[in-house]
């Protein structure tokens, strides 16, 4: 005895399971975009805090500064961002010149960069 109407379709089981596998994968694609998003926030803040520390660098070098050794922090906002800039400076071997280690990062926050560079007593 044969059905008048031959079946087609699918299960509620095959459906339970298929919306399963959507949901994963639809899970695992807001997850990639959250990380990618976040990744790029980080590489904005990495190059402006890089600028921020090439400024400062580049500041002290237009001045003619020849600062004592020490260290000294102050404000160097770039874009949107508070950055602060901490300042170190070291005698090397010749008298003429100072190293100077810049680094850049937000309040409280992890040194984002650094930089190094000379500065010369030398007109």
């Amino acid at each position: 005895m044969s059905t008048p109407y031959p079946q087609s379709g699918f299960t509620l089981l095959e459906v339970l399971i298929a919306l399963a596998i959507v949901s994963v994968a639809l899970a695992a694609s807001v997850r990639a975009l959250g990380i990618s998003a976040n990744g790029a926030q980080a590489m904005q803040q990495r190059s402006l805090a890089l600028q921020a520390a090439e400024n400062r660098l580049t500041e002290l070098r237009l001045m003619r500064s020849f600062p004592v050794p020490g260290r000294k922090t102050e404000p160097c906002p770039q874009g949107p961002l508070p950055f602060v800039c901490e300042q170190q400076f070291q005698t090397t071997v010749n008298g003429n010149f100072r190293l100077a280690t810049v680094r850049a990062r937000l309040a409280d926050g992890p040194v984002l960069a650094e930089l190094n560079g000379l500065l010369s007593s030398l007109p």
